[in-house]
């Protein structure tokens, strides 16, 4: 592998643990079961996929490039989804939203 590009994958391994940082740290942190999702799906999406870019590239073979990418489109086609799925069947439920939230759009259906 050559300079530029093990620079390159290095940059996306530590922007993609970053994200999956933020990700975990959100899980921890934020208050209800709603807004640990959006946390966990949108920025774990974007590490995943910047580490699956980064393993792509770092194999130096097209079709393995090829699949990490397809895997990348995968996450960012089903996570946002299924989050969404999952906190609407918990707001049917009746799971109540935190105390900081101020407004709850699905009340009135």
């Amino acid at each position: 592998m050559s300079y530029p590009t093990a620079i390159i994958v290095a940059v996306l391994i530590v922007a993609g643990a970053l994200f999956a940082l933020v990700a975990a740290l959100g899980l921890i942190r934020l208050p209800d079961l709603y807004t640990r999702m959006h946390a966990a799906s949108k920025a774990g999406t974007v590490g995943s996929g910047l580490l699956l870019i980064a393993a792509g590239i770092a194999s130096g073979e097209v079709a393995v490039f090829v699949r990490a990418s397809a895997g990348f489109v995968f996450f960012l086609l089903t996570a946002p989804v299924a989050a969404h799925l999952l906190a609407r069947a918990a707001h049917k439920t009746g799971l109540r939203l935190g105390p900081e939230s101020v407004r709850d759009d699905l009340r009135k259906r």
